[in-house]
């Protein structure tokens, strides 16, 4: 009996290391500002009764996930970026959009939902390469439209808000503008 109990263990390993979250690693650094919100604070805000952001909370109860990761630290802004690019391979992720202006690079990557216009994940990241510059990572997930996240970003304020909005008035699915 207790070698099926270990075998079953070793067994289901991979597939609960698999869960665990691909940018959890960078939550409890000194050199990065996180924040992450759960779906249960999704829910709580989408229960506000408030006429003016209705389409707002709407919104927010399609989402499950969202972190944001930001660092000045040259050797955690490479990290993240493999790390980055290592999820954006496993997870079938595909390029939206990408700006590369006056030494700040922005990526945007999707997975598509239940149609063109719906978006069940998406990854950006932000790499300002000038002296200081700020390094981020953020993670959404969910089944949202992909016009909504600017409203989120802009509402939340979090970085890139304005790429995100240029991406979503012209997106009509993972490829971008068409």
């Amino acid at each position: 009996m207790k070698k099926l109990i270990v075998t079953a263990i070793i067994a289901l390993m991979p597939v609960l290391m698999f869960a665990q979250p691909a940018f959890s690693k960078f939550e409890d650094r000194e050199d990065v500002t996180t924040v992450v919100v759960t779906k249960k604070m999704f829910e709580m805000m989408g229960n506000v009764k408030n006429k003016e952001s209705q389409q707002y909370l709407n919104m927010i109860k399609k989402l499950e996930n969202l972190r944001v990761f930001t660092t000045q630290n040259t050797k955690t802004a490479a990290e993240m970026k493999a790390t980055a690019e290592k999820h954006i391979k496993s997870a079938g992720l595909e390029e939206l959009m990408r700006v590369n202006d006056k030494g700040q690079n922005i990526r945007i990557m999707v997975k598509t939902g239940s149609s063109e216009t719906k978006v069940k994940e998406l990854l950006m990241f932000i790499q300002d390469s000038g002296k200081g510059g700020e390094t981020v990572l953020m993670s959404l997930i969910g089944e949202f439209d992909l016009n909504d996240i600017s409203m989120l970003t802009e509402k939340m304020n979090l970085p890139g808000g304005n790429e995100l909005k240029k991406a979503g008035k012209g997106a009509k699915g993972p490829k971008g503008p068409k």
